[in-house]
């Protein structure tokens, strides 16, 4: 089931829209994948965005791991993660939805890794510039956004 926000009596907007909104807006994917989930789970939208931030573009720009990806691995860390010590109940669950998140990802999209995905090694510089150029991060990765926060909604 995808939760819902009403904005006003004619539009609403799911979690997806609201990341894409933030991602059109500046923000980094993995904060805008972290913040359309955190403020349920007890966590506001600004501090989400300030812990997520460091992670977009594949880890701070290295093509590493996709910052969506990465912002989906925080939230199910968030809701599940373990708290108390001797807990590993938490621990398990919460790796095996990780690898169900992964899994789910990966169907769609073939990889979680940033330069696979894009196609662009965006720890050079030449390579993110052609990315850039190429508007990578204005087409395909919003694509990448809504499909991390379309499998967080189906295996939450």
């Amino acid at each position: 089931m995808v939760n819902r926000i009403v904005t006003n009596r004619k539009n609403i907007m799911t979690k997806s829209d609201d990341a894409l909104e933030d991602f059109k807006n500046g923000f980094t994917c993995s904060s805008v994948v972290f913040s359309a989930f955190s403020g349920e789970l007890g966590l506001d939208c600004e501090t989400a965005k300030k812990i997520a931030c460091g992670y977009g573009a594949g880890i701070s720009g290295t093509g590493n791991i996709c910052g969506a990806v990465s912002g989906a691995i925080m939230v199910i860390g968030l809701k599940y993660g373990k708290t108390k010590r001797g807990d590993d109940a938490a621990t398990e669950k919460t790796r095996a939805l990780v690898r169900k998140f992964i899994h789910e990802f990966t169907q769609r999209n073939g990889s979680i890794n940033c330069t696979e995905l894009l196609g662009y090694n965006l720890s050079k510089p030449a390579e993110y510039e052609k990315a850039r150029e190429n508007k990578l991060f204005v087409t395909k990765c919003p694509d990448l956004v809504r499909d991390a926060v379309l499998a967080l909604e189906k295996i939450l």
